[in-house]
């Protein structure tokens, strides 16, 4: 019997190049260590100006006035300070929104301008400016609106602001549609031809605060703001490189001196108050925080904090957002489940290349993490629906590295009330009888395209015997990392695994492998001994971090396990058949070539049938089967499966968490090519 993944999620390992010639050069003209140059090369960090800035402590800013319409937007906020008209800042409900909100009402408060705060409440207002929030803006009094974090696409609503009365200065990073928002200015790098960051909206807002300064005062903007900055472009995931490394670089050494009542507060709740701080750390405790009061309650609570002040209000504010989080957090694994549960009982739906899963009245707060877990489940594009009791359905979706989800999204337009986002993440809206053709039209979509498999990005092989408490050191040089600068990942290659030990009271394991002589212990974190399913005298290649451990004055190398595969396993290979494996399941037309793929003989029956029946016990996933089984075509393993399910040779299980396979005893003799899998195979053949 065999438990294993409902999904196949197969991963190519994608190794960097390394020039090691350039990467001694490098060593040799910066006096620095040859494992730190071949992480500079590798990264392409490579020009000595490059190099200097990039290890630099205090690394310089662009000029802000370099972004489109950033000196009509100072102008028009100028006017609006010295003339002491009402100003509104229109923000947004997640931890970028809300820290481009804190960034800008701070600045302009304590500059004297009659300025007030506006967040859209996620469940009824919806993502960015509605006509209903302009007229009650208006209704205040309101003569100029500044957004942060959105309003590109907000046309309808910029026009009836005008004929309000009131001005508006837009500033987003969000990929501009067709038609632009009238406005006094519209500032967003990609309405920009020049090759210019791409900030967060918590940058923009820094990058618009520093505009109305100037550069002689840029020490002061980076004292107060660059802590709020950090956690923005952080929490957005835009890409840790360039200006944003700065950012977050410099603003993470702000965070850490707990100067803002409100984040360190933060912090003491999270029990990271103490903790040397990185980006990741960041990411996975201040971050979902923040954002779990705009998804449950309302982000209104987060910006308090960040905006307080007093120390003890501050913690009360920052216990409240705990508890939020905490429940954020049992909502969002309910409705996974749920998601899970869907494909679990329509597996047809895991042969589609986006997975789309709608639910009713699912919580829209946790959509966009719930569909961050699918695609990581099942390494596929994916977005989840919730559909309210009126039909009317809002949607968030998460993709995979060379897939455009704002494409696909476009080209689905004509059953989209409302769509909008980036390349890896969207929103749309949707009415109840459109989910379906949806779902049939960014499939469509999807299969005109190359769809891309998913990548497990290794800097580099390393030797085992090389390995040393020396280069984690070397490696925080690196820091902060984050999304287009990750932290270093290397492969050991050829590892024999000699033995398998329970750690952490048998949550944990601790791996011991050799190779040429060398032993390395290496920790895999939240797998038990029964669920490893591999064995003593396996060669693996192992995808693995380093770490520099100190027990009392002494230091040591740590080695963790971030992903494991067989020794020279031909992962991009088995992606693509199954690729064709789930084009035929959707009943879509095949090659020549993609049939001889799939298509299994009698001799291949033969020995997998008697691999099924003689096997003391089955592996726990599909590859590990198919490896253990020693076959060869995989697109064929997965059709012979498929063949002896239907001809009642084997019985397959499927639910929320695993699926089980069972090879019942022979009973009468079956024949394999009169089942449909095999009738539509062979019938197509010429």
């Amino acid at each position: 019997m065999s438990k294993g993944a409902l999904s196949l999620n197969i991963k190519k390992w994608c190794c960097r190049k390394l020039d090691k010639n350039k990467a001694v050069e490098i060593a040799n003209e910066n006096g620095i260590p040859f494992f730190l140059a071949m992480m500079l090369e590798i990264r392409g960090i490579r020009e000595r100006d490059q190099i200097r800035e990039f290890l630099s402590e205090s690394p310089a800013f662009s000029d802000p006035f370099l972004l489109p319409d950033m000196d009509k937007a100072v102008r028009r906020i100028r006017r609006a300070i010295d003339d002491f008209e009402r100003i509104a800042i229109f923000g947004d409900y997640d931890a970028d929104g809300v820290t481009a909100t804190a960034i800008l009402y701070s600045y302009l408060e304590a500059n004297g301008a009659n300025v007030t705060y506006h967040i859209p409440d996620r469940e009824r207002e919806g993502y960015g400016m509605s006509l209903e929030a302009v007229r009650a803006l208006s209704q205040e009094g309101c003569d100029l609106i500044v957004t942060v974090d959105n309003g590109i696409s907000a046309v309808e609503e910029a026009a009836l602001a005008k004929e309000l009365g009131i001005d508006l200065v837009i500033t987003d990073h969000h990929r501009p549609q067709e038609k632009l928002p009238e406005a006094a200015a519209v500032v967003d790098p990609l309405l920009s031809d020049r090759c210019y960051p791409y900030f967060s909206g918590a940058g923009i807002a820094l990058k618009l605060v520093m505009a109305m300064e100037g550069e002689e005062n840029y020490d002061e903007i980076i004292e107060n703001y660059l802590d709020l900055a950090a956690i923005g472009t952080i929490g957005d995931v835009v890409p840790l490189t360039g200006e944003n490394r700065t950012i977050a670089k410099l603003g993470i050494a702000r965070i850490e001196k707990g100067e803002r009542a409100g984040v360190y507060a933060l912090m003491k709740e999270a029990s990271v108050a103490e903790r040397k701080l990185s980006a990741s750390l960041v990411a996975f405790t201040i971050v979902p925080r923040i954002n779990a009061a705009g998804r449950i309650a309302s982000a209104n609570e987060a910006e308090k904090l960040l905006l307080c002040e007093d120390p003890d209000e501050a913690l009360e504010l920052a216990r409240d957002l705990c508890a939020v989080n905490t429940i954020r957090k049992e909502i969002e694994s309910e409705i996974f489940e749920k998601a899970c549960d869907q494909i679990a009982r329509r597996p047809e739906l895991l042969y589609d290349e986006v997975l789309v899963l709608a639910g009713e009245k699912w919580h829209p707060g946790v959509l966009g993490i719930v569909a961050s877990r699918v695609t990581e489940r099942f390494g596929k594009p994916s977005i989840i629906i919730s559909v309210s009791e009126s039909g009317y359905a809002k949607g968030s979706g998460r993709s995979i590295e060379g897939f455009s989800l704002f494409d696909a999204l476009s080209a689905c337009s004509e059953v989209l009330t409302q769509f909008g986002g980036h390349t890896m993440a969207a929103g749309l809206s949707l009415l109840r009888e459109q989910i379906e053709p949806f779902r049939k039209k960014i499939n469509e979509y999807a299969a005109s395209v190359e769809m891309p498999q998913p990548q497990l990005l290794i800097d580099c092989r390393l030797k085992p015997s090389a390995l040393s408490a020396e280069a984690p050191k070397w490696l925080s040089y690196l820091e902060p990392c984050g999304a287009d600068n990750p932290a270093p990942l290397f492969a050991l290659c050829g590892m024999k695994l000699e033995s398998i030990a329970p750690i952490g009271g048998g949550k944990h394991l601790r791996l011991r492998f050799q190779k040429g002589g060398a032993c390395v212990t290496c920790v895999k974190f939240g797998v038990t001994p029964e669920e490893f399913p591999y064995l003593p005298g396996d060669e693996l290649d192992l995808a693995v971090t380093l770490e520099t451990q100190n027990f009392r004055g002494v230091e040591s190398l740590s080695v963790f396990i971030r992903d494991i595969q067989f020794a020279n396993e031909e992962k991009e290979t088995q992606a693509k058949e199954l690729r064709i494996y789930e084009k035929f399941r959707r009943g879509a037309a095949l090659s020549d070539d993609e049939k001889a793929l799939l298509l299994p003989d009698r001799a291949y029956f033969a020995a997998l049938y008697r691999y099924l029946r003689n096997a003391k016990s089955l592996p726990t996933d599909l590859p590990m089967m198919y490896h253990r089984a020693a076959l060869s075509g995989f697109g064929k393993f997965l059709a012979a499966l498929r063949v002896f399910e239907e001809a009642g040779l084997i019985e397959i299980e499927r639910n929320l968490e695993v699926f089980t396979v069972r090879v019942p005893e022979a009973s009468e003799k079956k024949d394999l090519f009169a089942t449909e899998t095999m009738i539509r195979l062979r019938a197509v053949e010429r």
